[in-house]
């Protein structure tokens, strides 16, 4: 079976996961796990839900090293995962890493290390650039962080579905997800209610 892996770093209101499945399935993927997580994240419940499911055999499809790990520790584990499943792993138009003997080509897996190891260059990069520049807009004045919250600020959608969650008949999650807000700003915004 051709299993897809698909991630993005932030929620479906900032990030559209589409192009990722529309490219996977165009490359064969039969079944396509997709989740919303930092690169980098310890866990990834979709990730390794794949990988649980995963047989001998099967074929992992994702279209870029940075989508599977950020870290190149996480990438060699994902290797070693690779080759006790015996499974392929392909990176679409990319490196393939084809374990499904039980041991996989050294300039293969050289070549996917050596990528993980620039994906994880490109996330150190990106968090330095944005901490100077957080420092740089701090320097000049800037307030740093999100605006500060009130009462007045709650949407009217969170206010008419709010009474349902002090009833108890929705848990966070789902107010956040009828709401179409994070559950992160749902919690701030009932820690303003109930203060």
């Amino acid at each position: 079976m051709k299993r897809g892996y698909g991630r993005c770093s932030t929620n479906e209101t900032k990030q559209d996961i589409n192009r990722q499945v529309r490219e996977l399935k165009a490359a064969g993927a039969e079944e396509i796990y997709l989740e919303y997580e930092h690169g980098d994240a310890k866990v990834k419940p979709q990730q390794a839900l794949m990988f649980e499911q995963a047989r001998q055999g099967d074929t992992i499809i994702t279209l870029e090293v940075p989508r599977l790990a950020r870290s190149t520790q996480q990438l060699c584990q994902i290797i070693d995962i690779v080759r006790e499943k015996k499974l392929r792993l392909e990176i679409v138009g990319s490196i393939t890493l084809d374990c499904r003997s039980g041991h996989a080509d050294p300039m293969s897996e050289a070549f996917l290390q050596l990528a993980g190891v620039f994906s994880q260059l490109e996330l150190a990069m990106i968090r330095e650039r944005v901490r100077s520049g957080m420092a740089n807009a701090k320097a000049k004045g800037a307030r740093i962080g999100r605006p500060q919250t009130t009462v007045e600020d709650i949407p009217a959608s969170f206010l008419r579905h709010y009474p349902s969650y002090k009833a108890g008949s929705l848990n966070v999650s789902e107010l956040a997800r009828v709401c179409e807000l994070s559950r992160t700003t749902a919690y701030r915004y009932i820690r303003l209610l109930d203060s």
